[in-house]
C-alpha cells in the first residue's frame, strides 16, 4: 500500500466514489429540469420554486441523517431535483420581476467551520445546513406573487397584472410594459406549437445556440480547477461588482474583460505550477503567494463575468413562446457538462497535472471569441422586445426572419423608451 507521500500531489483526490457522489446531483438536476419546464409553463413559476425548495429540504434532511453511502447519494439526488426545479424557475422569475443585486456564497465557510468539529458530526451539520437556504426559498415562495407575464399567460387577468407591475416597478406608469406583455402572450397563444419543437426552428436559432453554448462555456472556464484553492472573498466581490455595473457597462464588456482576466491568470498559474510543483513536495513561499494572488484575480474575473452572466443572459433572451423550453435547455446543458467535468476532472488533474490550467485556458479563448463575434449586447433592452436585437446582428440577421415570431418589426430609438425601463437587473 502506497503511503501518502508516494501519491502525486495532483492525484490525491482521484476517487471514483467521490466523483459518483458529486455527480449524482447533476444527473438528477438534468432530468428534473425537463419536468420543471412543463410545470413552469403550465402552472407558473411559483409552483416550480415551491417544489424545488421542498425537494431540497428533503435532500438536506436525508443527507444529514444518512447512515450509509446510499442514503447520502439518494439525498444528493433529491438536492439535484431541487436545484433542477429552482434553476429552471428562479431565473425566469427574476428576469420577469426584479433580480437581487447580491448573491451570498456561504458553502465554503460552512465546510471550513464544520471540518473543525471533532465529534464526527461535522459532515452531518455541513449537509444539513443546506436546509437553511432551502427553507428560506420554500417559505419565501409561499408569499411571492406570480410574475405579471405568467399571470397574463395563465389567467389573462390584466387588471391583476397591472396592479402587480405598478407595485414592483414603483410607478403607476406601466401601460406600455403591460401592453408589451399582453402582445407577447397573445402571440404565444396564437402559435400552435410544442416549445421544444418550436425552438428548433431557424427563427429561434440564435437563442438555441446561446442556450447551449453559454452554459457549456460556463462549465469549461476551469472554475472547478480553481475551486480547490479559491478564496471565497474574491468570487463574492466579483459577483457583487457584476450585479452593480452590468446594466451600466453591458453584458459583452463584462464577458470580454472577465475572459481576458481568467486567461492571463490561468496561464500564469499553470506556468508557475509546471515549473515549481512536481509530484511530491511543495512550492516556495514566494511562488505560493503569487499563485494565491493570481487565483484571486481569476475568481474575481469569473465572478464578474461567466459566474452571474452565465445565468443572467440566457434568462433574458427567450421570447414568451419558447421561454420555458429555452431555460430548460440552459439548465439541462449546465447540469450535463457539470456532470461531465465532475466525472473527469480529478482524473484529468492526475494525468495533465499543471497542464490542466492550459487546457481550460484554451476554452476561455474559445468562449471569449464566441462572445465577441456572436453575442449581441442586450443592455437596456426590454425582455418583451429581446427578439429585435438578433435582426441587427451582423451574423444572426442571416438566420432570423424580420417580423417573424420572436422578432419585432423595429428597434425603438432608445431602448426602454415608451416601454419597460429595465430588462433583468433593475438598479
Amino acid at each position: 500500500m502506497k503511503q501518502d507521500t508516494e501519491v502525486s500531489n495532483y492525484c490525491k483526490f482521484d476517487s471514483q466514489l467521490l466523483t459518483s457522489f458529486t455527480s449524482s446531483l447533476y444527473v438528477a438536476g438534468l432530468v428534473a429540469s425537463f419536468f420543471a419546464s412543463w410545470l413552469t409553463k403550465s402552472r407558473g413559476r411559483k409552483p416550480s420554486i415551491l417544489l424545488g425548495g421542498g425537494a431540497f429540504l428533503a435532500g438536506a434532511a436525508l443527507g444529514g441523517a444518512a447512515s450509509n453511502v446510499y442514503m447520502l447519494i439518494f439525498g444528493r439526488v433529491l438536492l439535484g431535483v431541487g436545484v433542477g426545479f429552482a434553476n429552471q424557475a428562479v431565473p425566469l422569475y427574476l428576469s420577469e420581476m426584479a433580480p437581487p443585486r447580491y448573491r451570498v456564497l456561504a458553502a465554503n465557510l460552512i465546510n471550513f467551520g464544520t471540518e473543525k468539529i471533532r465529534s464526527g458530526y461535522g459532515w452531518r451539520i455541513s449537509l444539513s445546513m443546506a436546509a437553511v437556504p432551502a427553507a428560506i426559498l420554500t417559505v419565501g415562495a409561499i408569499f411571492l406573487p406570480e410574475t405579471p407575464s405568467s399571470l397574463i399567460q395563465l389567467t389573462n387577468d390584466k387588471d391583476r397584472a397591472r396592479r402587480l407591475l405598478q407595485r414592483v416597478r414603483g410607478t403607476s406608469e406601466v401601460q406600455s410594459e403591460l401592453a408589451d406583455l399582453i402582445e407577447a402572450s397573445e402571440l404565444s397563444k396564437s402559435i400552435d406549437h410544442n416549445p421544444f419543437r418550436k425552438i428548433l426552428e431557424a427563427n429561434y436559432r440564435p437563442q438555441l445556440v446561446m442556450a447551449v453554448a453559454i452554459p457549456f462555456f460556463q462549465q469549461v472556464t476551469g472554475i472547478n480547477v480553481i475551486a480547490f484553492y479559491a478564496p471565497l472573498l474574491f468570487r463574492t466581490i466579483g459577483m457583487v461588482l457584476s450585479m452593480v455595473i452590468v446594466d451600466r457597462v453591458g453584458r459583452r464588456p463584462l464577458f470580454l474583460v472577465g475572459g481576458v482576466l481568467m486567461l492571463v491568470s490561468q496561464v500564469l498559474v499553470g506556468a508557475i505550477m509546471a515549473a515549481e510543483l512536481g509530484d511530491h513536495g511543495g512550492i516556495g513561499k514566494r511562488y505560493a503567494v503569487a499563485v494565491i494572488v493570481l487565483i484571486g484575480f481569476y475568481v474575481a474575473g469569473f465572478g464578474v463575468s461567466w459566474g452571474p452572466l452565465g445565468w443572467l443572459v440566457p434568462s433574458e433572451i427567450f421570447p414568451l413562446e419558447i421561454r420555458s423550453a429555452g431555460q430548460s435547455i440552459v439548465v439541462a446543458v449546465s447540469f450535463l457538462f457539470t456532470f461531465v467535468v465532475a466525472q473527469t476532472f480529478l482524473s484529468m488533474l492526475c494525468h495533465l497535472k499543471a497542464g490542466i490550467f492550459f487546457f481550460f485556458g484554451g476554452w476561455v479563448v474559445v468562449m471569449t471569441v464566441f462572445v465577441y463575434l456572436l453575442l449581441p449586447e442586450t443592455k437596456g433592452l426590454p425582455i418583451e422586445k429581446m427578439g429585435d436585437v438578433w435582426r441587427e446582428h451582423w451574423f444572426w440577421n442571416r438566420v432570423v426572419v424580420v417580423g417573424g415570431p420572436g422578432v419585432g418589426e423595429h428597434l425603438p430609438a432608445k431602448f426602454g423608451e415608451g416601454g419597460s425601463q429595465s430588462s433583468v437587473v433593475d438598479l
